[in-house]
């Protein structure tokens, strides 16, 4: 069914709308009480008191971050089904969360960086590099670009590098310690100047992603066609590249890998609103938003008063999904 202009936006502020209700409820809900009154006073005449400061510096932030580490993760796997066209393909297929790990890892173990915000830059690095080499690998045949050869390459990086981390980790224990939660992914504890220094990164992503939107319509309907309206595939190819570089580079930055947003919301928001990009990619960051802030707060709640990261909470949801995706795939084909 073709979806109205109309439609769309209804759905884009319907989706919008429950975001914020979403951000308000992790503001509120989680082992420390507080209330709406808190929440509001905190905005508007702040305290100091424990309650204020639990909003303003633990929850806050860590709404936001859920916010926007969920919609970055859900455009990027957008693009990575355009350019792959393949439905099960998500940013973790270029080996971004493989690259990003070792990175760490590699920072842990040989040079005992132990920071936060060192993690974030070593993320940042290693998760470029990996989708630099597989688009290198992906270049080497004569055709150029092709989705097939870099879903090859990205699952062989992948593969690579996820052996080179578990390596490391055995060789080094107390590194494990130190990366365990990270590797996870989580939105717990993460400063918000983390935030506020991939949020440049992943706003440009943002903002590529939807001035490029006609010409990634053209891409999804094959190479051929899209070179015959004149689109240089090739280029475009490498703008995605950079793209799912900036949102999932700058989202892994932030919270570690997180799985199966890329692969899920793709799939839902398409059900919802159609395969068009203008409309799709701003209502895939938004349910992307959604699904990571719901995730993150039944997060707090599974095993309260600890909570389990998110990505577990994400993983836990994801996978019969993603079952699902697989089945309804390998049926089509």
């Amino acid at each position: 069914m073709k979806k109205t202009t109309s439609f769309s936006i209804i759905s884009l502020t319907g989706s919008f709308l429950l975001m914020l209700l979403l951000i308000t409820a992790s503001v509120r809900f989680g082992y420390q009480q507080t209330s709406f009154t808190q929440i509001y006073h905190t905005l508007t005449q702040f305290d100091g008191s424990t309650a204020h400061l639990v909003i303003q510096s633990v929850r806050i932030p860590r709404a936001l971050i859920a916010a926007v580490v969920g919609a970055a993760l859900a455009v990027a796997g957008v693009l990575m089904q355009t350019l792959t066209k393949n439905p099960l393909a998500s940013p973790s297929i270029f080996g971004v969360n493989a690259g990003a790990g070792l990175a760490v890892v590699i920072g842990v173990t040989i040079f005992q960086i132990n920071s936060l915000q060192a993690f974030a830059v070593l993320a940042f690095f290693g998760a470029a590099v990996a989708i630099i080499t597989v688009f290198g690998l992906g270049s080497l045949d004569r055709k150029g670009l092709s989705p097939l050869q870099l879903t090859l390459a990205g699952a062989a990086m992948s593969a690579l590098f996820g052996s080179l981390t578990q390596g490391l980790l055995v060789l080094n224990e107390s590194a494990l310690e130190q990366v365990l939660f990270w590797l996870a992914g989580s939105v717990q504890g993460r400063d918000i100047a983390l935030l506020w220094t991939s949020l440049p990164y992943i706003a440009g992503g943002f903002i590529l992603s939807l001035l490029l939107a006609p010409s990634f319509n053209v891409l999804a309907m094959g190479d051929d066609v899209a070179s015959g309206l004149g689109i240089k595939t090739g280029m475009l190819k490498l703008w995605i590249g950079v793209i799912v570089v900036l949102l999932a580079g700058g989202s892994v930055a932030i919270a570690g890998p997180i799985g199966f947003i890329g692969i899920m919301i793709p799939h839902l928001a398409r059900k919802w609103i159609g395969i068009d990009h203008r409309w799709l990619l701003p209502m895939s960051a938004f349910l992307g938003a959604n699904l990571l802030l719901a995730a993150d707060i039944l997060a707090r709640y599974v095993i309260m008063p600890q909570e389990i990261p998110v990505g577990v909470m994400t993983a836990i949801i994801g996978t019969p999904i993603f079952i699902y995706i697989a089945r309804k795939v390998g049926t089509a084909s």
